[in-house]
């Protein structure tokens, strides 16, 4: 295989997304219940079919009533519920009493909270003035009808699907997920229900490449570990490379015995990266074997977890009709000071607690799968950036 530089974190995200988006083929389209839709990829804009509100709103529990009415002593000529038509007209020195959600009366050009009034014998009296459209969302204010409610290739949050309920989409089309083959590599695995030797390991990485996959919107298709033979790697290949999407697991790295970028040249395969500036996971690599995208990532559990999120998930995206895949970055103040030798960008296993303090998590490297449970983010310290002090901000990647 031709060598090919190393890329930066950055530069080799965007390898990945401007190759994919380029050559991957228009996924399946189906329809499903709304119901059955959270996690699927929509695959037509769907737009609102009123206005909504379609028409003015109270926002909260009070008065409709004229805001240059205000201060004053006002008529209550009744009230109004959420649910039910409104019936009156408000006037000068009148008002309405009215429920959260309920129809704003006509005549009237705000809501007063009933904290804030008294009321004796059918008189509102209101001590303070009123600004115009207090308390009142106006009509289409959320959405116009036509206007897009959920764009084609977003990926359905229970809010989307609250949306979309909203506007009445019962039935939606979706992509059909994508099909991932997960294959292991190495003459170390064992099964997980079997006792290893002093010199194996169970196959964790392929059940974890699994769930990732299900989390991501793929279908995961597993295959059984394939040893340490080119030949035995090329039969594995020749299955796996019927799928949309292949992620190998060992095999890439400069050992003697790591033998996937050799058994995928068998399938005249284009390799785009083979090493990334990053930690866990520089033995990296994509390309393409005829039309059918591949990941080598890393055999260590750490380096195969941070591969996929940061490399393979937005191929995956992709691949599944997402219109711009992203990463759930965030900002983080950290709890105690971090120190790494500069060079490389690194995905550390950390913990965020209280929704703000970063602990980076003590680990043995990459094997250490403990550390890798034990956290719920990735602390992501910069390439050129040798140390930070507690309490400053930090980089963290949400995606354990």
């Amino acid at each position: 295989m031709a060598h090919v530089a190393a890329l930066t974190f950055e530069q080799a995200r965007a390898v990945i997304l401007e190759r994919v988006a380029g050559r991957a083929a228009r996924p399946a389209v189906e329809a499903v219940p709304l119901d059955a839709a959270c996690g699927r990829v929509l695959a037509e804009t769907v737009a609102a079919d009123r206005d909504y509100p379609p028409e003015p709103r109270s926002m909260r529990d009070g008065f409709a009533l004229q805001s240059s009415s205000t201060p004053g002593e006002l008529r209550v000529l009744g009230e109004v519920r959420a649910g039910e038509p409104c019936r009156f007209t408000v006037g000068a020195g009148e008002a309405v009493e009215i429920m959260t959600g309920a129809s704003v009366p006509e005549g009237a050009d705000a809501v007063v909270m009933i904290e804030h009034v008294s009321v004796q014998d059918g008189r509102l009296r209101v001590p303070q003035p009123v600004e115009p459209g207090a308390n009142v969302s106006p009509q289409g204010s959320s959405l116009r009808a036509g206007a897009v409610a959920v764009e084609s290739g977003t990926r359905l949050s229970p809010a989307s699907i609250a949306l979309l309920a909203a506007v009445g989409a019962a039935q939606v089309p979706v992509f059909a997920p994508p099909r991932v083959a997960v294959l292991p590599t190495g003459d170390e695995l064992v099964e997980i229900g079997e006792r290893p030797e002093p010199w194996q390991i169970r196959n964790s990485n392929s059940h974890a490449l699994a769930a990732q996959v299900r989390r991501a919107g793929g279908v995961p298709v597993v295959l059984p570990p394939v040893r340490d033979r080119l030949e035995a790697t090329v039969a594995a290949l020749q299955e796996a490379l019927k799928q949309d999407l292949v992620l190998l697991s060992g095999g890439v790295s400069a050992g003697k015995y790591d033998l996937v970028e050799q058994a995928l040249e068998r399938f005249g395969a284009s390799f785009y990266f083979d090493r990334v500036l990053i930690q866990p996971g520089q033995p990296c690599v994509f390309g393409r074997a005829g039309e059918t995208f591949f990941f080598g990532l890393p055999g260590n559990p750490a380096s195969t977890f941070v591969c996929f999120e940061i490399f393979a998930r937005a191929a995956l995206d992709l691949l599944g009709g997402v219109a711009q895949p992203q990463l759930p970055f965030a900002y983080a103040v950290l709890a105690e000071p971090f120190r790494h030798r500069p060079g490389l960008t690194r995905f550390l296993p950390a913990r965020l607690e209280d929704g703000a303090r970063l602990h980076p998590i003590a680990w043995g490297g990459s094997g250490d799968v403990r550390a890798l449970a034990g956290a719920n983010c990735f602390l992501v310290a910069d390439p050129d950036r040798p140390q930070y002090e507690a309490g400053e901000l930090i980089r963290v990647l949400m995606a354990v």
